[in-house]
């Protein structure tokens, strides 16, 4: 059975930012009681607080901040750029140590998001970009999927 990758505030865990989850039903739930699902947190698995303050990316793409360039910020400047790669860099580990080729990841997250994220500005408007752990696990052969792509990838493993 292939296994999965999957942001752990979709399978119930109080892991986001405001110690919330955002739980899913349907073929999440039951990929979870099949036992295919690895879950992480990659922000919780860089060392940041469960509540912590809003982060965005507030310098850069995801691309420049694995490269060093970018920045990922809270609402109040604290920088906590180095958080972000670090659980970025453990959730890649964790693919690579169970052989995980597919992830699905919380969209609009600065780790997470698959498409959308916060426009940097703590306003609230989402624009196009990609979180700094979708990124990286992409860059390594990783098919990344948000909650609302999961019908595609139940498609992609039915194939």
């Amino acid at each position: 059975m292939q296994k999965i990758m999957v942001s752990a505030c979709l399978l119930g865990e109080k892991v986001r930012y405001d110690g919330g989850d955002c739980c899913q039903a349907g073929l999440i739930a039951q990929w979870q009681s099949e036992g295919r699902l690895i879950a992480i947190c990659p922000e919780v698995a860089g060392g940041l607080p469960v509540p912590r303050p809003p982060a965005e990316m507030v310098l850069g793409d995801a691309d420049f901040v694995l490269r060093g360039c970018g920045k990922i910020c809270t609402e109040h400047g604290a920088d906590v750029t180095d958080a972000f790669v670090d659980g970025a860099e453990k959730a890649l580990a964790l693919c690579i140590r169970h052989k995980i080729g597919l992830a699905i990841l919380k969209e609009g997250s600065p780790s997470c998001g698959v498409s959308r994220i916060n426009d940097g500005r703590f306003s609230g408007v989402k624009v196009e970009g990609e979180g700094v752990t979708a990124r990286l696990l992409r860059r390594h052969g990783i098919a990344v999927f948000s909650e609302l792509e999961v019908e595609q990838l139940a498609r992609l493993l039915n194939d």
